[in-house]
Protein backbone atom coordinates (compact mmCIF):
# COMPACT_ATOMS: atom_id res chain seq x y z
CA UNK A 1 0.00 0.00 0.00
CA UNK A 2 3.18 2.71 0.45
CA UNK A 3 3.68 2.58 -3.01
CA UNK A 4 0.38 1.47 -4.31
CA UNK A 5 -1.80 3.48 -6.98
CA UNK A 6 -3.23 7.30 -5.48
CA UNK A 7 -6.68 8.00 -6.66
CA UNK A 8 -6.69 12.09 -8.31
CA UNK A 9 -9.91 13.82 -8.43
CA UNK A 10 -10.53 16.72 -10.33
CA UNK A 11 -7.46 15.39 -12.77
CA UNK A 12 -8.10 17.45 -15.61
CA UNK A 13 -8.05 20.58 -13.79
CA UNK A 14 -5.44 22.88 -12.63
CA UNK A 15 -4.88 20.94 -8.90
CA UNK A 16 -5.57 17.71 -9.47
CA UNK A 17 -3.89 18.34 -12.75
CA UNK A 18 -0.42 19.05 -10.77
CA UNK A 19 -1.15 16.23 -8.19
CA UNK A 20 -1.07 13.69 -10.84
CA UNK A 21 1.73 14.93 -12.77
CA UNK A 22 4.02 15.10 -9.99
CA UNK A 23 2.85 11.49 -8.88
CA UNK A 24 4.02 10.68 -12.31
CA UNK A 25 6.90 11.93 -11.66
CA UNK A 26 7.81 10.29 -8.53
CA UNK A 27 7.35 6.87 -10.05
CA UNK A 28 3.65 6.60 -8.73
CA UNK A 29 0.64 4.78 -10.07
CA UNK A 30 -2.33 6.75 -10.85
CA UNK A 31 -5.86 6.57 -11.32
CA UNK A 32 -8.47 9.65 -12.53
CA UNK A 33 -11.87 10.35 -11.99
CA UNK A 34 -13.08 12.29 -15.33
CA UNK A 35 -16.13 13.32 -16.76
CA UNK A 36 -15.44 13.35 -20.58
CA UNK A 37 -12.23 10.64 -21.25
CA UNK A 38 -12.13 11.47 -24.82
CA UNK A 39 -11.18 15.29 -24.02
CA UNK A 40 -7.68 16.25 -24.56
CA UNK A 41 -6.90 16.46 -20.87
CA UNK A 42 -7.87 13.17 -20.42
CA UNK A 43 -6.58 11.39 -23.23
CA UNK A 44 -2.87 13.04 -22.21
CA UNK A 45 -3.49 11.70 -19.09
CA UNK A 46 -4.11 8.38 -20.47
CA UNK A 47 -1.27 8.84 -22.82
CA UNK A 48 1.04 9.06 -19.68
CA UNK A 49 -0.24 6.27 -17.75
CA UNK A 50 -3.21 7.43 -16.19
CA UNK A 51 -5.58 5.53 -14.78
CA UNK A 52 -8.67 6.91 -16.11
CA UNK A 53 -12.30 6.17 -14.26
CA UNK A 54 -15.03 7.80 -16.39
CA UNK A 55 -17.61 9.44 -13.94
CA UNK A 56 -18.01 12.37 -11.58
CA UNK A 57 -20.65 13.37 -8.84
CA UNK A 58 -22.58 11.82 -8.51
CA UNK A 59 -21.58 8.58 -9.93
CA UNK A 60 -20.24 6.97 -6.05
CA UNK A 61 -20.01 3.58 -7.75
CA UNK A 62 -17.48 4.20 -9.94
CA UNK A 63 -16.04 6.47 -7.52
CA UNK A 64 -15.94 3.48 -5.27
CA UNK A 65 -14.12 0.77 -7.74
CA UNK A 66 -11.31 4.02 -8.70
CA UNK A 67 -10.81 3.88 -4.77
CA UNK A 68 -10.30 -0.08 -4.40
CA UNK A 69 -6.88 -0.82 -3.27
CA UNK A 70 -5.86 2.51 -3.89
CA UNK A 71 -3.41 3.60 -0.61
CA UNK A 72 -4.02 7.68 -1.17
CA UNK A 73 -6.61 9.40 -2.56
CA UNK A 74 -6.51 13.82 -3.77
CA UNK A 75 -9.86 15.37 -3.05
CA UNK A 76 -10.83 18.56 -4.16
CA UNK A 77 -14.38 19.62 -5.58
CA UNK A 78 -15.85 21.84 -8.11
CA UNK A 79 -15.97 25.19 -6.58
CA UNK A 80 -19.61 26.03 -6.73
CA UNK A 81 -18.57 29.81 -6.21
CA UNK A 82 -16.30 29.51 -9.99
CA UNK A 83 -18.22 31.99 -13.10
CA UNK A 84 -17.94 28.16 -14.69
CA UNK A 85 -19.48 25.93 -12.10
CA UNK A 86 -22.62 23.67 -12.69
CA UNK A 87 -23.18 22.43 -8.93
CA UNK A 88 -24.59 23.77 -5.98
CA UNK A 89 -22.97 24.82 -2.66
CA UNK A 90 -25.07 21.59 -0.77
CA UNK A 91 -23.66 19.40 -4.17
CA UNK A 92 -20.40 20.27 -3.42
CA UNK A 93 -20.46 19.64 0.44
CA UNK A 94 -22.67 16.44 -0.39
CA UNK A 95 -19.78 15.47 -3.18
CA UNK A 96 -16.81 16.24 -0.61
CA UNK A 97 -18.45 14.49 2.48
CA UNK A 98 -19.20 11.26 0.55
CA UNK A 99 -15.25 11.33 -0.99
CA UNK A 100 -14.48 11.28 3.07
CA UNK A 101 -16.73 8.04 3.44
CA UNK A 102 -16.13 6.02 0.67
CA UNK A 103 -12.24 6.35 1.29
CA UNK A 104 -12.77 5.59 4.57
CA UNK A 105 -14.53 2.47 3.82
CA UNK A 106 -11.89 1.55 1.08
CA UNK A 107 -9.83 1.73 4.11
CA UNK A 108 -7.40 4.48 2.22
CA UNK A 109 -4.40 4.90 3.55
CA UNK A 110 -4.10 8.62 3.58
CA UNK A 111 -6.96 11.45 2.35
CA UNK A 112 -5.76 14.94 1.74
CA UNK A 113 -8.30 17.19 1.00
CA UNK A 114 -8.10 20.75 -0.61
CA UNK A 115 -9.87 23.39 1.11
CA UNK A 116 -9.00 27.29 1.11
CA UNK A 117 -6.71 29.43 3.31
CA UNK A 118 -8.93 32.37 2.79
CA UNK A 119 -11.64 30.67 5.84
CA UNK A 120 -8.85 29.93 8.20
CA UNK A 121 -10.50 32.05 10.83
CA UNK A 122 -14.34 30.30 10.20
CA UNK A 123 -17.20 31.32 8.47
CA UNK A 124 -16.85 34.06 5.75
CA UNK A 125 -20.65 34.78 4.66
CA UNK A 126 -19.86 33.78 1.61
CA UNK A 127 -21.84 30.36 0.96
CA UNK A 128 -19.13 29.21 -1.81
CA UNK A 129 -16.55 29.72 0.57
CA UNK A 130 -18.05 28.50 3.95
CA UNK A 131 -19.34 25.06 2.64
CA UNK A 132 -15.68 24.36 2.70
CA UNK A 133 -15.62 24.65 6.11
CA UNK A 134 -18.47 21.88 6.66
CA UNK A 135 -16.44 19.14 4.06
CA UNK A 136 -12.86 20.27 6.62
CA UNK A 137 -15.04 19.24 9.70
CA UNK A 138 -16.22 15.69 8.09
CA UNK A 139 -12.89 15.03 7.17
CA UNK A 140 -12.13 15.90 10.87
CA UNK A 141 -14.73 13.60 11.99
CA UNK A 142 -13.74 10.47 10.07
CA UNK A 143 -11.27 8.13 11.58
CA UNK A 144 -8.61 7.93 8.54
CA UNK A 145 -5.25 9.14 8.08
CA UNK A 146 -6.23 12.83 6.39
CA UNK A 147 -4.59 15.91 5.97
CA UNK A 148 -6.18 19.63 4.88
CA UNK A 149 -4.38 21.64 2.88
CA UNK A 150 -5.59 25.64 2.12
CA UNK A 151 -4.41 27.41 -1.19
CA UNK A 152 -3.84 30.71 -1.38
CA UNK A 153 -5.10 32.39 -4.19
CA UNK A 154 -3.97 30.94 -7.50
CA UNK A 155 -0.91 32.83 -9.25
CA UNK A 156 -2.82 31.73 -12.73
CA UNK A 157 -5.55 34.64 -11.90
CA UNK A 158 -2.62 36.94 -12.99
CA UNK A 159 -3.23 35.65 -16.05
CA UNK A 160 -6.89 35.41 -16.04
CA UNK A 161 -8.56 36.35 -19.89
CA UNK A 162 -10.74 39.32 -19.71
CA UNK A 163 -8.87 41.03 -16.46
CA UNK A 164 -7.42 44.55 -18.48
CA UNK A 165 -3.67 43.23 -19.42
CA UNK A 166 -4.31 43.98 -23.38
CA UNK A 167 -4.86 47.11 -22.30
CA UNK A 168 -1.96 47.85 -19.73
CA UNK A 169 -3.97 46.69 -16.46
CA UNK A 170 -4.58 44.51 -14.16
CA UNK A 171 -7.69 44.61 -11.13
CA UNK A 172 -8.05 42.70 -8.23
CA UNK A 173 -9.20 42.71 -4.61
CA UNK A 174 -6.73 43.86 -2.60
CA UNK A 175 -5.39 47.75 -1.99
CA UNK A 176 -2.04 48.53 -3.83
CA UNK A 177 -0.14 48.61 -0.43
CA UNK A 178 -2.00 45.28 0.66
CA UNK A 179 -0.16 41.89 0.86
CA UNK A 180 -1.67 38.96 -0.24
CA UNK A 181 -0.47 34.82 -0.54
CA UNK A 182 -0.37 33.26 -3.58
CA UNK A 183 0.22 30.12 -4.77
CA UNK A 184 1.26 28.10 -8.12
CA UNK A 185 -0.84 25.12 -8.91
CA UNK A 186 2.60 22.91 -9.54
CA UNK A 187 3.80 23.92 -6.26
CA UNK A 188 -0.21 22.90 -4.90
CA UNK A 189 1.14 19.48 -6.60
CA UNK A 190 4.69 19.47 -4.77
CA UNK A 191 2.84 20.32 -1.59
CA UNK A 192 0.11 17.43 -1.97
CA UNK A 193 2.33 14.26 -3.22
CA UNK A 194 4.87 15.36 -0.53
CA UNK A 195 2.41 14.99 2.19
CA UNK A 196 0.76 11.60 0.41
CA UNK A 197 3.94 9.71 0.05
CA UNK A 198 5.04 10.87 3.63
CA UNK A 199 1.46 10.10 5.66
CA UNK A 200 2.70 10.26 8.94
CA UNK A 201 4.07 13.47 9.04
CA UNK A 202 1.00 15.06 8.30
CA UNK A 203 -1.65 12.99 10.28
CA UNK A 204 -4.82 15.42 10.93
CA UNK A 205 -3.15 18.15 10.23
CA UNK A 206 -4.60 21.51 8.25
CA UNK A 207 -1.78 23.84 6.31
CA UNK A 208 -2.72 27.24 4.63
CA UNK A 209 0.10 26.99 1.54
CA UNK A 210 1.31 29.72 -0.25
CA UNK A 211 4.84 30.14 -2.50
CA UNK A 212 4.57 34.18 -2.07
CA UNK A 213 3.63 37.47 -0.44
CA UNK A 214 2.79 40.26 -2.81
CA UNK A 215 1.04 43.97 -2.71
CA UNK A 216 -0.67 45.08 -5.43
CA UNK A 217 2.13 47.66 -6.72
CA UNK A 218 4.48 44.29 -6.32
CA UNK A 219 1.80 42.76 -9.22
CA UNK A 220 1.90 45.83 -10.91
CA UNK A 221 5.73 45.84 -10.91
CA UNK A 222 6.03 42.23 -11.49
CA UNK A 223 3.63 41.97 -14.60
CA UNK A 224 5.44 45.03 -16.36
CA UNK A 225 8.97 42.93 -15.81
CA UNK A 226 7.19 40.16 -16.94
CA UNK A 227 5.50 41.58 -19.89
CA UNK A 228 8.02 44.43 -21.19
CA UNK A 229 5.22 46.54 -21.16
CA UNK A 230 3.52 48.97 -18.28
CA UNK A 231 0.78 47.51 -16.63
CA UNK A 232 -0.97 49.48 -13.80
CA UNK A 233 -2.52 47.98 -10.65
CA UNK A 234 -5.56 48.97 -9.12
CA UNK A 235 -8.18 47.65 -7.11
CA UNK A 236 -11.66 46.87 -8.58
CA UNK A 237 -13.22 50.41 -8.79
CA UNK A 238 -16.07 50.87 -5.67
CA UNK A 239 -18.95 51.52 -9.16
CA UNK A 240 -18.08 47.84 -9.90
CA UNK A 241 -18.16 46.55 -6.80
CA UNK A 242 -21.25 48.65 -6.16
CA UNK A 243 -23.40 46.95 -8.87
CA UNK A 244 -21.89 43.49 -7.86
CA UNK A 245 -22.88 42.13 -4.52
CA UNK A 246 -20.42 38.79 -5.32
CA UNK A 247 -17.72 40.94 -6.22
CA UNK A 248 -18.74 43.27 -3.53
CA UNK A 249 -18.28 40.58 -0.91
CA UNK A 250 -15.42 39.44 -1.76
CA UNK A 251 -13.84 42.49 -1.62
CA UNK A 252 -14.51 43.12 1.80
CA UNK A 253 -13.44 39.66 2.93
CA UNK A 254 -10.20 40.74 1.31
CA UNK A 255 -9.97 43.87 3.46
CA UNK A 256 -9.34 41.56 6.19
CA UNK A 257 -5.46 40.52 5.77
CA UNK A 258 -5.02 38.05 7.89
CA UNK A 259 -7.66 36.04 6.06
CA UNK A 260 -5.33 36.42 2.81
CA UNK A 261 -1.92 36.54 3.93
CA UNK A 262 -1.46 33.54 6.47
CA UNK A 263 0.61 30.93 5.29
CA UNK A 264 3.87 30.28 6.70
CA UNK A 265 5.85 30.78 3.52
CA UNK A 266 9.40 30.12 5.46
CA UNK A 267 8.17 27.13 7.24
CA UNK A 268 6.55 26.03 4.46
CA UNK A 269 9.77 25.93 1.72
CA UNK A 270 12.02 24.34 4.81
CA UNK A 271 9.38 21.76 4.95
CA UNK A 272 8.61 21.07 1.70
CA UNK A 273 11.18 22.49 -0.59
CA UNK A 274 11.45 25.57 -3.01
CA UNK A 275 8.25 26.87 -3.83
CA UNK A 276 7.76 29.39 -6.60
CA UNK A 277 7.39 32.99 -6.06
CA UNK A 278 5.19 35.40 -8.63
CA UNK A 279 8.83 36.46 -10.44
CA UNK A 280 9.40 32.35 -11.52
CA UNK A 281 5.65 31.86 -12.21
CA UNK A 282 5.37 34.51 -14.26
CA UNK A 283 8.43 33.89 -16.63
CA UNK A 284 8.19 29.99 -16.64
CA UNK A 285 5.07 28.33 -16.05
CA UNK A 286 3.01 31.39 -16.47
CA UNK A 287 4.15 32.64 -19.21
CA UNK A 288 1.96 30.93 -21.98
CA UNK A 289 -0.62 31.96 -20.12
CA UNK A 290 0.01 35.49 -20.12
CA UNK A 291 1.03 35.86 -23.44
CA UNK A 292 -3.12 34.75 -24.16
CA UNK A 293 -4.17 37.38 -21.69
CA UNK A 294 -1.59 40.11 -23.53
CA UNK A 295 -2.94 39.34 -27.17
CA UNK A 296 -6.95 39.53 -26.87
CA UNK A 297 -10.09 41.07 -27.99
CA UNK A 298 -12.49 43.03 -25.71
CA UNK A 299 -14.55 39.94 -25.78
CA UNK A 300 -11.62 37.81 -23.91
CA UNK A 301 -11.02 35.95 -26.82
CA UNK A 302 -7.22 35.38 -27.85
CA UNK A 303 -5.69 36.73 -30.78
CA UNK A 304 -2.98 35.17 -33.07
Amino acid sequence: MENGPVLVLGATGKQGGAVAVELLRKGRPVRALVRTPQSAAARSLAANGVQLFSGGFPDLEVIRAAMAGAAGVFSVQPNSGSATSSITDEEEVRFGKSVVDLALESNVKHLVYSSASIISQGRTGLDNLDCKLEIEEHVRRADIRSTIVRPASFMELMTIPGMGLDKGMFSFFIHPDQPMDLISSHDIGKIVVDIITHPDRSYKETISIAGDRVTGRDIQRLLTEATGRSITYQRFPESLLKENPFLKKNADIFENQSLVANADIPGLKQRFGDLMDLRTWLNGPGKPLLQIALHENEDGVALS
